[in-house]
């Protein structure tokens, strides 16, 4: 299942010819609308909201740019992965192709973090994963931001 954003649903339709599995779409799975802070950068957001990202900084609930809060991100994104959970079959696998943000915050919400807690978790860089499990209490992070590449990268300084 996958974002209907481009990048995600690009990603994810190269994870499905990959595997012969068919991917379904979501809005739900989208990145976290930042209202007007949309298309900005962090030096155009910092000099024009200054303290309303000051105060996202510090972990308070901020609308940045009027957008959405991390939980109204998690509220749209978790049930959507949980009730594609409940339906895979006994030791079955399921991919979520998202963004960074839905991502991070549906993993807090889904481990049952307080959501000042989620910043914790750090990002999420392209192209990278992170694996849940079952736990005896629940959800359980195996990894995250993990990624690998076909051919180890070597530096020139050996």
């Amino acid at each position: 299942m996958a974002s209907d954003l481009k990048r995600a649903a690009a990603t994810a339709a190269e994870l499905a010819a990959l595997t012969g599995h068919d991917v379904a779409h979501d809005a739900a799975l989208r990145e976290t609308y930042a209202g007007e802070w949309q298309g900005l950068t962090h030096g155009e957001i910092v000099a024009r909201y200054g303290e309303q990202y000051a105060a996202w900084k510090r972990g308070e609930p901020v609308r940045r740019g009027g957008g959405e809060l991390e939980t109204e991100v998690a509220d749209r994104a978790a049930p959507v992965v949980l009730e594609h959970a409940d339906k895979l079959p006994e030791n079955g696998t399921l991919v979520v192709v998202s963004h960074g943000g839905t991502i991070r915050t549906t993993i807090g919400r889904l481990l049952g973090l307080e959501s000042r807690h989620w910043e914790s978790l750090g990002g999420l860089s392209n192209c990278c994963w992170s694996v849940l499990g079952e736990g005896a209490r629940g959800w359980r992070l195996m990894e995250h931001n993990a990624g690998t590449l076909p051919e180890p990268v070597l530096g020139d300084d050996d």
